[in-house]
């Protein structure tokens, strides 16, 4: 219903999309030959006899969804042996048998931030035999035996997003770009959330910023958009934009198009890692509202993409590679933002798998990012140094244009920034420094830090103790980096000064342009907190 009346709220001019446009968005592969494919989910025995048919649809997979913790004991009962394969981690080397796992996890949802919610594609994709070690078990559902303590600098919305946002709802950072918060939810909730402080229900940990989409909202953020010319770029996400209504879809869609100075917009979603079968779904009108979109787009010379989100190179079935196929005859762009993930894909072979085998289905490898800080899941963090040995490696051993950019999305609202341009990395206490010039205004001034997590084997205790030390540190190498940078400044500005004027006229610079080492240029270290610069990390 609130799709609805969002839809009867929201002016638009209409964009008409033809009956032969639909149409040609439904072919694919005859459904029956899809019963010589493997059905994954035959593992699991309460879908033993689920037709492919029926396994694709959005239905099937709303309905079977796990979301509650009664929901899920009763599905480790049934999917798990009675004594479990030893994990190779010394965390988990208590937990022997069914009981034991179903306690561990149990427990461990009551520490994450996100609440619980896993689709029969993504539960069929785990390996319930050894699911202690399992790359995507690890990644939507905790154990309270992996769990360590958060890092001292965690704050709850690390990337300032809310900071950034001029109304409700929309996210403008960058110069160009703004991010529309579409939704708060998603067809999975994946642990790492780096908007967890807004996507789905509140958990016994963390009480969510409610980024519920009215009517009204939805308006201040057209009307932004719309007012603002020098916005070309917008992506669509929340949340999830695979969990929009089509109607609801398109007429966002339709409107973004309409924009003159919109250039091209792009609608992240999980949703082709996750629950793949909602794109060859023909009663579903989700995947004909993007493709028709698309070639409406490419109609008027703008650009209309879809960027997912792989893992791991196990979330790839056969589903999936019939339904990026489809998107690809259909001419939609797909691209892949990855997070770098320890016990998930922090091995050279297992990204590179998974690159390749995205490439193979023509899904662009896009972005790997560097972990957020993010509560209750330091245990998946890596260091920087694993990034930039990785990046090194695997340069070269793939075509160019389909490796991705490994990047670091930094702390306090400094955007993504490529993984070895730091400014300095100070392995030994583990932290990075940065700058992002050419954002506007002080953000264009300041040091941002991003730190490595600290040993798993420290204590809360040492690790405060450990911090109390780094934090001097860091505060000195901040001032290094601030003055390295206004005496660079300070060249360029003589340069400049002695190419356009003559010698006598060099004392005519404006007393408030400052001097090398003057402290004139207030670069300072962002706060994690997004309460503007301070001196030093607090």
């Amino acid at each position: 219903m609130a799709g609805v009346s969002l839809l009867k709220a929201m002016p638009i001019r209409r964009t008409s999309f033809s009956p032969r446009l639909i149409q040609s968005t439904r072919h694919i592969r005859a459904q029956s030959s899809w019963s010589k494919e493997d059905r994954y989910w035959s593992n699991i025995s309460s879908w033993r006899d689920t037709s492919p048919e029926e396994f694709i649809t959005q239905r099937f997979q709303s309905r079977h969804t796990i979301n509650t913790v009664r929901e899920l004991e009763r599905f480790l009962s049934d999917v798990l042996p009675e004594n479990l394969a030893p994990s190779r981690s010394l965390c988990h080397q208590h937990i022997k048998t069914k009981e034991d796992f179903i306690e561990d996890a149990t427990q461990g949802l009551k520490k994450a931030p996100m609440a619980m919610k896993l689709t029969p594609h993504v539960l069929s994709r785990m390996n319930w035999q050894n699911p202690l070690d399992d790359p995507v078990r690890n990644q939507f559902l905790p154990l309270k035996s992996g769990l360590i303590v958060d890092h001292p600098e965690l704050t709850l919305d690390s990337l300032h997003e809310e900071g950034d946002s001029p109304v409700p709802g929309l996210v403008h950072r960058y110069p160009g770009r703004a991010l529309f918060l579409a939704t708060s939810t998603c067809p999975v909730y994946c642990r790492f959330c780096t908007r967890s402080w807004a996507v789905g229900a509140d958990t016994e940990i963390v009480s969510k910023t409610s980024q519920k989409l009215s009517p009204s909202r939805l308006e201040r953020i057209f009307q932004h958009i719309e007012s603002d010319k020098t916005i070309q770029d917008i992506v669509v996400s929340g949340g999830d934009s695979y969990l929009l209504a089509p109607d609801l879809l398109s007429k966002i869609g339709e409107r973004l198009l309409n924009i003159p100075h919109v250039r091209r917009f792009r609608l992240a979603s999980k949703g082709l890692a996750v629950a793949p079968g909602r794109i060859l779904d023909e009663k579903d009108g989700w995947a004909q509202a993007l493709i028709a979109l698309s070639k409406r787009g490419r109609e008027m010379g703008k650009q209309v993409c879809l960027h997912t989100h792989f893992n791991h190179p196990n979330e790839i079935t056969w589903i999936t590679r019939m339904a990026a196929n489809k998107l690809f005859k259909e001419g939609v762009i797909v691209r892949n933002q990855t997070v770098l993930l320890k016990g998930v894909n922090d091995d050279n072979e297992t990204m590179g798998e998974l690159i390749k085998e995205l490439a193979d289905i023509n899904i662009q490898p896009y972005y790997v990012y560097q972990c957020d800080l993010v509560r209750g899941t330091e245990d998946l963090r890596t260091p920087l140094r694993k990034m930039l040995e990785m990046d090194k490696y695997l340069r070269g051993t793939i075509s160019g244009f389909m490796m991705p950019s490994f990047v670091v999305d930094l702390p306090g609202g400094g955007g993504k920034r490529l993984a070895s341009t730091y400014e300095h990395y100070d392995e030994v206490n583990g932290v990075s420094y940065w700058r992002a010039p050419g954002l506007p205004g002080e953000k264009g001034k300041q040091v941002y830090t991003y730190y490595d997590p600290y040993p798993t084997w420290l204590s809360a205790e040492e690790i405060k103790i450990r911090h109390q030390q780094t934090k001097q540190v860091v505060e000195e190498e901040v001032c290094r980096i601030r003055q390295e940078i206004e005496a660079r400044e300070g060249v360029k500005r003589d340069a400049g000064t002695s190419s356009a004027a003559p010698a006598s006229a060099a004392t005519d610079i404006p007393s408030s342009h400052p001097t090398p080492h003057s402290g004139g240029l207030p670069f300072e270290v962002a706060s994690p907190q997004g309460d503007g610069p301070v001196a030093s990390r607090a």
